[in-house]
């Protein structure tokens, strides 16, 4: 059997705020409420990010998606006619540019609540040998 991830909880101070945010910038599907007191967020066929309401401390979460080029352009349109800022790397300003490391696109974004999202092209994780 090969493990797959299938869902991940997502803490949030507006789980329906940030959880549509995330949707429409990816141009995926969301619902405002599922199983349980989560507010999903439906990335693909086989992961699901159920974002969750608390008034606890959380972590930063980093999560990374990898797109096609056509994708990378749909949603970099997104995310600046939301006005939302972005960077070119993990740390640092918001410089508005793309890095093209590894041969390919990727950008960095902050979310309301803090968490991190990164897009890419190219996996700079697992790359082709």
């Amino acid at each position: 059997m090969t493990i797959e991830l299938d869902h991940t909880i997502v803490p949030s101070r507006s789980q329906v705020k940030s959880a549509k945010l995330l949707a429409e910038l990816l141009g995926v599907s969301w619902a405002e409420k599922s199983v349980g007191p989560f507010s999903p967020v439906y990335i693909n066929s086989g992961l699901t990010l159920d974002f969750q309401e608390t008034d606890e401390e959380f972590p930063i979460y980093h999560v990374c998606f990898r797109v096609t080029e056509d994708e990378f352009d749909t949603i970099l349109d997104r995310i600046k006619a939301a006005g939302i800022k972005y960077r070119s790397t993990l740390r640092g300003r918001m410089d508005m540019q793309i890095n093209t490391a590894f041969g390919g696109r990727m950008i960095y974004w902050n979310e309301p609540d803090g968490h991190q999202w990164e897009m890419l092209t190219v996996s700079y994780a697992r790359q082709e040998s």
